[in-house]
This record gives structure tokens, sequence and C-alpha cells, in this order.
């Protein structure tokens, strides 16, 4: 929907005066924006440039005197600084301290090259060829990650791949090296329930359990893009026994145990050095130390 206000306004290029429908307009035309954008291009340029040159200068500024910080002996040398203190650290080049103030003679660094070491020709690295693979099907199935983010990752990691027949194939090095922390988890088996598995032991459809999960709140997690729930919480909200002897409480039991906010609990948690790991967003805290933290005072 177009304006219908008209506002006086005077054009930052030409400085013709003209009527505009918005308060943001600033060109009279599509000509003058255009020429105003591009000396505005221009003058970012030749600023670069003259920074460019004025830094230069000042590295080509070779230092005269008897001695040197590491920054001119960097200078001089035409190498980084970082390499300079790498040099003074591995006594490569003599140097002597003042009150904080490393200093290097140039007779020191002039006497570096009177009987320098033989030079060692480097030998050229030669790439190993890559003869594992996997598909593009197989990384999906083995690690649980979708198709767009597979390719997403490999191309920031900068992966090998290459196409036969028609099929994509990944180097599996590169692959294992970058999905490490994909892997499975013996945990994620023993103490949270896949979907599947749910559907499984208590013959429920999908619907039925992410409505049962919703309406008693039941602890998840995600992990290769697949959903698990807390096993033994589920197992309780379904009248039966756990498999699992519980270690440690999440934040939403200790709080409904002890009827305290999340405040409160993570406040004696801290100040008691109460034991307390991360699985993914959810706290697990020891249960054994809070229970002795809230437990009765006894005498004798």
């Amino acid at each position: 929907m177009s304006s219908t206000i008209d506002i006086n306004k005077i054009c930052e290029w030409c400085g013709k005066e003209f009527i505009a429908h918005k308060c943001s307009t600033r060109f009279c035309s599509k000509r003058c924006s255009e020429h105003s954008y591009k000396a505005l291009r221009r003058q970012a340029h030749v600023e670069q440039e003259n920074h460019a040159t004025s830094e230069s200068k000042k590295q080509r500024c070779i230092p005269a005197g008897n001695y040197f910080s590491p920054r001119q002996c960097a200078v001089l040398l035409g190498i980084g600084k970082s390499s300079v203190y790498r040099c003074l650290a591995e006594g490569l080049i003599p140097c002597i301290r003042l009150k904080g103030k490393t200093l290097i003679s140039r007779a020191s660094i002039d006497k570096m090259f009177e009987n320098p070491p033989e030079y060692i020709k480097r030998e050229k690295k030669v790439a190993e060829p890559i003869e594992e693979f996997y598909t593009t099907k197989e990384i999906l199935e083995k690690f649980g990650i979708s198709n767009s983010w597979l390719f997403k990752m490999a191309k920031e990691r900068n992966i090998p791949k290459t196409v036969v027949r028609g099929k994509t194939l990944w180097s599996r090095k590169h692959i294992d090296k970058a999905l490490a922390d994909k892997q499975p988890t013996e945990m994620i088996a023993e103490e949270w329930y896949s979907v599947e598995e749910v559907c499984a032991k208590f013959n429920m459809s999908k619907e039925a359990v992410y409505r049962f999960v919703s309406e008693r709140k039941i602890s998840k997690r995600k992990d290769k893009c697949k959903v698990f729930y807390s096993r033994r919480q589920f197992d309780k909200a379904m009248g039966i026994e756990s498999e699992l002897e519980p270690e440690y409480y999440t934040m939403p039991e200790a709080m409904a145990r002890y009827n305290m906010t999340r405040n409160q609990i993570s406040h004696y948690v801290r100040t008691h050095d109460i034991t307390r790991s991360y699985e993914g967003r959810y706290v697990r805290i020891d249960r054994k130390a809070l229970d002795a933290l809230f437990a009765p005072p006894k005498i004798g």
C-alpha cells in the first residue's frame, strides 16, 4: 500500500527540492541515489588504500641504533613479532631484560649470520590417498543427522568427497573425526527411551506417546536429531517400577520434593558444593547428597 503523505525534502546529492512520500527518502531520483552510493564506495576505497600505504611505510621504516625491542627487531628482520618471541624463547636470538623491557643488540643479530647452520630443504608433504569412504546414506543412518546438515557441515570443514556413478562418497577418516561427538552413548540407551522403544514396549502409537509426555511433562532430550524421554519418569507415569535405581534428581523433581523454587535449590547446590552434571539442557543433582543436606537433624 503506497503512502499518500507529501513531504517537502532537499535531495542530498543534487540539492533540488522534491516531494517525498516517506520520511526516510534521501534522494529525488534513482540517478542521484546511484551517484551518492558510488561516491561513498570511492571514498571508502581511497581511505583503505591510504591506510594500507601508511602501514606499509611504517613496516619499511628500518629502525636505527644498536639496541632494539622485539617489535623493532621484527621490522629489521622482516618477520612477525611472535616469530621473534619464539626465537627468544628457544635461545636463537640473545637478549637481555631490564626491568621488564627486552633489548636485543644489533651485534648479536649480525653474529647469527656469520656461521649459520646448513640450510635443509623442507620435504614436500605428499597427501595420502583416501581409500575408505562413507556413502551419504550410511552417514545419515550411523550418525542420525539430516542430509542438509551433512552438506553444510562438510562445506564448513572442507571434508573431501567424490562422486562415483552418481553416488556421493565422503572420506571416512574426516567424517569420523568431524562427527566424533555424534557417536552413540550407552547412557542414552540405559536412561532414556526412544519413541520407537516406547511404542514397542507399551503398545502405543506415536501420536499417543507425544500426547502422553506432553500432558505429564516428562523430561526429554535430543541426540542426533532423535528425541529421547526419561525412562524413569515414563515408567513412573505408567505406574510401574522403574528398572533404574535413580542416583540423581532433575531440577523439577528436586523442586517438587522439597517445595522450593529453582533459585533456592541452585543456591543450596552451589553453597554446599553438591555434585551436579548436565545432560543437554537438563541439570542432574546428586540424590544422596541432596537428601543428606535436607535430612531431619539428629542428636547422638
